[in-house]
């Protein structure tokens, strides 16, 4: 026990990048280049989302990178700035601090270190399997809700026009109050910029279309003089690394208070949308991936961007597709990234001083858009309209109540449709396909196996919510019984654990079948843990060992032995 857990917790070091494939470096290392032509002027977009300087954008993806390349267990997984996590660091300190400060700043620093702290406290609980919470429509539904917010969030800026509101349906409505004038030479710019990334997209998703669309902008900055024309740029931003150390601004009880909630959901996201983005491609080239590990290597990417100057980091569907679709496939691809963001710094700052503001809203608004799946939300409700439901009901809280609230939401709802599954498992009869064999049949079918014999195949484990369900099945199936039951037989190869409350209910039923002369037994408890509770709760003495069967054709076999006797038997 003590050794599985210790190697639980080992942390071997560069999991993502050994072993080397030589015939793959040179993929990788383009693909590397690539992901940074792509990847800076996204994460500087999202800067726009939270509220701090340009720069940090680009520390996002320097420091956290290179620890979660080294300590990580993904090849794939990209960690940078992300849209969701962006947004709710937006969404919590409206009213904490003036945006874009320098106290806003080192909010979000504090903000990332905290989440971290929650990351390593998930690592510690080995929590990692909470990721298997958030179904996929929900996650849909999330995203799209954040696609929504971010795009809304960038349009006053793209137009040029003031931004007002602490929520997104403030924003909207005071975007539409100021809708006119708005700035033609900011609205100009938008434009381009969109026309650059729609156009660059569907010719190849290989062509970097923000970055051209970026120097493109910064050019005509520089030619045309915008910012004389009332448009806003980035304006003068430091050469060099980021500084190191913690954040300066002093933390009392209220202001601790008030961050954790939004380290948390952070942390949620996270963990949600970086393990079910690790497994997807650990899956599609047949790789192991430790989601625990992974949670430890994230949580290390935070403390270097809190002790950075930077915002909280995330696993990135978007630029992990981005580099899979280049042809990286290790996090040799993300040391490439983070060294052409170090000469970035080093050489290329002064140039991005000229950045028009409206650019990055558009980089931006287009990010939101695409987050915004529609075709899956069609598909979701014409296969599955329950489910759309909940996958828009997410969306909505997003959208209205924020994206702290979205994400608990969601959890919620993913959880209340497991237990709706779960409540309500499909059960059936075992009965005889004619060919010595067996085969399901509804319960509304009952069949007996042999006559007097019913075999009740209960689907799910045995828990307090569905007891009753299990209870009422049993007893139509026994009250409806033609001829008169003489066993009664639960197959139990799909139950995977029984509580205690399930141990009473069983314990009922036995009592009422033994009243009707009807035994209860049991064939196929194939997983020995619920073996294990059936005897803590005392279930099998109660029952009798005996009439525990290792198999559905042991069972029947000795049902037939007892009948033969039976008959036998000298009246």
């Amino acid at each position: 026990m003590g050794n599985r857990y210790r190697d639980n917790m080992r942390l071997p070091i560069l999991q993502g990048i050994l072993p080397i494939d030589m015939s793959r470096v040179s993929a990788d290392i383009i693909a590397g280049i690539t992901l940074a032509a792509l990847a800076i002027p996204e994460v500087m977009g999202y800067t726009k989302i939270a509220g701090t300087p340009v720069i940090s954008g680009l520390y996002t993806i320097l420091i956290p990178l290179i620890l979660f390349s080294i300590f990580g267990s993904s090849r794939h997984l990209v960690v940078g700035a992300d849209s969701a996590t962006a947004a709710i660091l937006a969404g919590s300190l409206f009213g904490t601090a003036v945006w874009g400060s320098a106290k806003w700043l080192e909010l979000a620093s504090i903000l990332a270190l905290l989440s971290a702290g929650f990351l390593i406290l998930a690592f510690i609980l080995r929590l990692g399997f909470l990721a298997d919470f958030m179904s996929r429509t929900v996650l849909t539904g999330f995203l799209a809700g954040v696609g929504v917010q971010v795009s809304i969030w960038s349009i006053p800026e793209m137009l040029g026009i003031p931004v007002e509101g602490q929520n997104t349906i403030q924003q909207f409505v005071a975007g539409l109050h100021h809708l006119l004038p708005i700035n033609a030479y900011s609205a100009f710019v938008s434009v381009i910029v969109l026309v650059i990334m729609v156009a660059s997209k569907k010719m190849s998703t290989r062509i970097p279309g923000a970055l051209i669309a970026v120097i493109c902008s910064i050019l005509a900055s520089v030619l045309f003089d915008l910012q004389a024309h009332g448009v806003n740029v980035t304006g003068r931003m430091p050469a060099g690394l980021p500084s190191i150390g913690l954040p300066t601004l002093r933390i009392d009880k209220a202001l601790l208070v008030q961050l954790l909630p939004t380290a948390f959901a952070m942390s949620v996201v996270i963990l949600t949308q970086s393990a079910a983005t690790s497994r997807a491609y650990a899956a599609r080239y047949n790789e192991h991936f430790n989601e625990n590990v992974d949670l430890f290597a994230l949580s290390l990417a935070n403390i270097g961007a809190g002790l950075s100057g930077t915002f909280v980091v995330n696993g990135s569907p978007t630029k992990t597709q981005m580099l899979d679709s280049f042809g990286g496939r290790s996090q040799l691809s993300q040391i490439v990234t983070a060294l052409v963001v170090f000469l970035v710094l080093l050489f290329l700052t002064g140039p991005l001083s000229y950045l028009p503001d409206p650019a990055l809203s558009a980089v931006v608004f287009i990010i939101g858009i695409e987050l915004i799946n529609v075709k899956e939300m069609r598909k979701i409700s014409v296969q599955s309209p329950t489910e759309f439901w909940v996958a828009f009901i997410a969306a909505i809280a997003v959208i209205t109540a924020g994206v702290e609230w979205g994400i608990i939401l969601s959890m919620v709802l993913s959880l209340i449709d497991h237990v709706r599954r779960s409540y309500r498992p499909t059960n059936v009869i075992v009965a005889a396909n004619g060919t010595g064999g067996w085969r399901s049949l509804p319960l509304s079918t009952p069949k007996q196996l042999r006559p007097g014999l019913l075999v009740y195949r209960f689907t799910h484990s045995i828990y307090y919510a569905n007891t009753d369900r299990l209870f009422q099945e049993v007893m139509d199936l026994v009250n409806n019984a033609h001829p008169h039951l003489r066993w009664f037989c639960i197959e139990a190869s799909a139950i995977a654990g029984v509580d205690y409350t399930a141990a009473e209910v069983l314990r009922s039923i036995h009592g009422i079948l033994t009243k009707k002369d009807i035994r209860l037994v049991f064939a196929d408890v194939v997983i020995d843990t619920v073996q294990t509770e059936l005897d803590r709760f005392e279930l099998t003495e109660l029952i009798g060992k005996d009439f525990f069967y290792t198999t559905l054709q042991e069972m029947v076999a000795a049902y037939d032995g007892i009948s033969l006797n039976d008959t036998l038997r000298p009246s």
